[in-house]
């Protein structure tokens, strides 16, 4: 496992209704555009058809899009949904990506978030999981360059290949979501993906962690695959501020319609207690990081040592702040967190700590090295055109 961790966002998107649906699209590219000049390694684009807030449709236009603005972010879909489509047409789609962002891609897999899309496409919310676990086998296999003969209530495939190789010798990265329930590590551990684990800081999915950890790597045995730490995501909210108290006033400008929308359009139990303050009840149960650089790292330490380890945080990018205040929490996590994180600065300071034990002897040889060349000059040519004070500086002598 690389003692480096990785850095991305988790673009749903969740976008308020009020704001103008293009410039809200607009505003993720830059989003992404952002993230990459910062350091960042990844991002993920959602797939949902309902809602009004995430209105990306299709991640794979987005991420065809946006690579043309980008050169080395890795670009996830977050997630596709299996029971939406055809596993030939998703397989091939996925695969021409790969193509057009030079195999950056990554295809992220799940069964989808919201059951009012799947009551839209006359699914039955209880079958879409069980269609996703249809569907990963002939969409693994149609990646890995294989023929396939596959059928069940809801595809036919015959004789199904790929026209398409795959942009380089590594394919492409297949990633499932996970989240309390041990069906995403188990589907993971069966066909040897990475994990992709949604919503890690909720209090039931950061409990699970090591639990379905472990169910994916005993899996992973059973099949004879290996689980890879450096391609477990953990996937959490995140404001950033410079201050703790500029961290909680940016976030008061969304953060309340955010948990509205989560609890009470897309069904997801977040709501405070009554009467509790929304931004610490967020920061005491760990939910979300809306504080500092250092209160980032921090959280970054409470998931490793819960998890065990693993190679990527995501943060689930919300509109908890306004879009100036949004970019400067990138911006100051990619400044100052990331290098924390991974330390990346440890020779720079020990190179600081050394020259200041030492700046008395090195101070000294400089004056002394000046002091001799001013000397020298005068004893030649006279002190007519020395400055006076450059000399009494460094202690010239007439």
């Amino acid at each position: 496992m690389s003692n480096r961790m990785r850095f991305g966002a988790f673009i749903a998107p969740h976008t308020p209704v009020e704001e103008h649906p293009s410039v809200s699209i607009e505003h993720d590219m830059d989003r992404v555009v952002l993230m990459e000049k910062m350091g960042f390694a990844e991002a993920w684009i959602g797939e949902h058809h309902s809602s009004g807030w995430e209105i990306n449709g299709c991640p794979e236009l987005f991420i065809a899009a946006v690579s043309q603005r980008t050169s080395t972010i890795k670009l996830g879909t977050g997630v596709s949904s299996l029971p939406y489509h055809n596993p030939y047409t998703l397989a091939d789609r996925i695969r021409q990506l790969d193509h057009i962002t030079k195999g950056r891609t990554i295809f992220g897999m799940g069964p989808g978030s919201l059951p009012s899309d799947a009551y839209m496409m006359g699914i039955p919310t209880p079958k879409v999981r069980d269609r996703m676990d249809e569907a990963i086998d002939p969409l693994v296999r149609l990646l890995n360059g294989e023929v396939v003969t596959a059928q069940s209530e809801w595809f036919n495939l015959q004789e199904a290949s790929l026209q398409l190789d795959s942009y380089n010798d590594d394919g492409v990265e297949i990633a499932v979501a996970s989240q309390v329930s041990p069906a995403g590590a188990t589907a993971a551990g069966k066909y040897g993906l990475s994990m992709l684990s949604i919503g890690a800081t909720s209090a039931g999915g950061f409990n699970a962690l090591a639990r379905n950890w472990d169910i994916a790597v005993e899996t992973a045995v059973e099949h004879g695959n290996t689980m890879d730490r450096n391609a477990w995501r953990l996937v959490g909210p995140v404001h950033i501020a410079e201050t703790r108290e500029k961290a909680r006033e940016d976030v008061r400008y969304g953060l309340e319609r955010w948990i509205d929308y989560m609890s009470k359009v897309a069904a997801i139990p977040l709501a405070p207690p009554p009467g509790a303050d929304p931004i610490d009840f967020m920061i005491e149960t760990g939910f979300g990081v809306i504080g500092t650089p250092d209160d980032f790292v921090a959280q970054m330490d409470r998931l490793n040592e819960q998890s065990g380890g693993f190679g990527c945080f995501l943060n689930l990018d919300n509109h908890w702040a306004d879009w100036d205040q949004t970019k400067r929490s990138y911006e100051l996590i990619g400044r100052f967190a990331i290098p924390k994180v991974n330390k990346l600065n440890q020779y720079r300071v020990r190179s600081e700590q050394w020259l200041r034990e030492n700046h008395e002897t090195f101070r000294g040889e400089l004056t002394a090295a000046v002091k001799a060349k001013l000397d020298e000059h005068a004893a030649k040519k006279g002190t007519d055109k020395l400055n006076p004070a450059i000399r009494e500086m460094f202690g010239s002598k007439d």
